[in-house]
């Protein structure tokens, strides 16, 4: 055994073990270094792993653990190469993630004087920035529009739109082009609205929303043009599968019960019944009322118990405005049924209702009416 193993070996098993890894390092750099041939065309390599101290060895042990296991690529597929955001397509509108830095300032800037009520100054704020390097996303404008609009400034919400976004060639979604509908409809001109709707299906890259044919909807009811608002925007939504809504029910059966269409608005009633919408109590105790007004009392009995049957419940209000009529018309048996229903349901009576319960009760005994069928027992 030569004198260096001898050494290299004694200072193994004294040593602790941070300080015999350390000393061997040096040990076997040094034999290393004295071993080399004099000969330099065949240099022998050095190990680049000695420490002179035990927190360097530590420091590169830790190092070394939290190291990757695996090296990330250098190019990502569908990355850039120069780096940084892929650019967006110039024909789109704008998204939320554009509206950062300078452009996020300029939209609170618009928003804040808009919130004040200043709506001119921020309306000139916003046609401004147009020229500037800073110029606004279609949040901003469509803001601006918006507030032009709940100010029943409609002539100066389509000059904005036709500013911002025919002038200015700032890109409009569909939002924008829901503004410019409504405007066109409160302002009488319903024509040019559906232009603009003709416009987004041939060159829009979206569809219109539902929030679209309801304007339209609106539109062309307020214009009395209600067999137009039916026949085509009803098919137009059906075609492009967006189903209607309870807005859109409750616009077409008031416009029936102005036009005196009974029929029709009972038709539009039990459809929005059967499609599960939520028809809340206090449309479905004016509608009962309107419906009774017009002498159609027997009918109803079966579309209230068809929403019976379904949940939320209809509440003692509606039931009573029905119960009322029936036993007005002296068909107590069909009143007592729905009687029976609220029951069965859990709906409750009303006290009032039970009240007049116990009077046609009375009535009964006395002999001054005669019902049907059946007794009146509460």
């Amino acid at each position: 055994m030569t004198l260096t193993r001898l050494i290299l070996r004694s200072s193994l098993l004294r040593a602790p073990p941070t300080t015999a890894i350390i000393s061997a390092s040096i040990n076997l750099q040094s034999f290393s270094l004295h071993s080399q041939p004099s000969n330099p065309t065949f240099p022998v390599p050095v190990s680049s792993l000695a420490f002179s101290l035990a927190e360097e060895a530590t420091a590169e042990c830790r190092h070394r653990k939290h190291l990757p296991r695996i090296v990330p690529p250098l190019i990502v597929p569908g990355r850039p190469l120069g780096g940084g955001r892929p650019k967006r397509d110039p024909n789109l509108p704008d998204t939320i993630s554009d509206l950062v830095e300078p452009r996020l300032s300029l939209h609170n800037r618009v928003q804040s004087l808009i919130h004040a009520g200043d709506i001119d100054n921020a309306s000139a704020v916003a046609r401004q920035s147009v020229f500037s390097d800073i110029r606004p996303t279609v949040f901003t404008c469509n803001a601006i529009i918006a507030s032009m609009y709940r100010s029943q400034r409609y002539t100066d919400a389509i000059a904005l739109f036709i500013y911002f976004f025919k002038q200015c060639n700032l890109i409009p979604n569909i939002v924008s082009y829901n503004y410019l509908i409504i405007s066109y409809c409160e302002n009488g001109e319903v024509d040019k609205a559906l232009e603009v709707y003709q416009h987004i299906k041939e060159n829009a890259p979206f569809s219109p929303s539902a929030v679209t044919f309801r304007h339209l909807t609106k539109g062309l009811i307020d214009a009395k043009r209600i067999d137009e608002a039916v026949n085509w925007l009803w098919k137009m939504l059906c075609g492009k599968s967006l189903s209607p809504n309870v807005t859109t029910y409750r616009m077409l059966i008031d416009a029936y019960f102005k036009a005196g269409r009974v029929d029709e608005a009972m038709e539009k009633f039990t459809k929005m019944v059967e499609a599960g919408l939520r028809v809340i109590p206090t449309y479905a105790n004016k509608w009962f009322s309107e419906l009774i007004e017009n002498g159609k009392i027997v009918e109803c009995e079966p579309i209230l118990t068809k929403m019976g049957k379904s949940d939320p419940k209809p509440d003692a209000a509606t039931y009573d405005i029905v119960i009322r009529a029936l036993f007005g018309a002296c068909d107590y048996e069909t009143g007592l049924n729905l009687v029976q229903q609220m029951i069965r349901y859990g709906v409750g009576e009303w006290p009032v209702l039970k009240e007049y319960l116990l009077e046609q009760q009375q009535v009964n005994r006395e002999g001054l009416h005669q019902p049907k069928a059946g007794s009146l027992a509460v």
